[in-house]
């Protein structure tokens, strides 16, 4: 999941993406106003989230799995810039 978010100055661009087999990227909206995405369990426990406020938030983009259904590694068709660790 990308989340492009109105920066003031220009856009930055959150990747949040379900890391191990079996996880899965979920979105909610709170009634604060607040977009969360987070990173969960197959159990339901959340490993990792973001949190942006929904006035900021210009696109929430799903990007398909990084494995083929064959279980082969997809090829990424387009440049990725990890900066997950900034949403710690």
């Amino acid at each position: 999941m990308e989340v492009v978010v109105d920066a003031g100055e220009g856009v930055r661009t959150y990747e949040i993406e379900a890391t191990k087999a079996g996880r899965r990227v979920e979105v909610a909206t709170t009634r604060g106003g607040v977009v969360e995405v987070s990173e969960v369990t197959r159990t339901g426990q959340v490993v990792r989230s973001g949190r942006f406020m929904a006035a900021r938030v210009i696109a929430l983009v799903e990007h398909p799995s990084e494995v083929e259904e064959d279980g082969a590694p997809r090829r990424s068709r387009r440049g990725t810039s990890r900066n997950q660790s900034s949403l710690l």
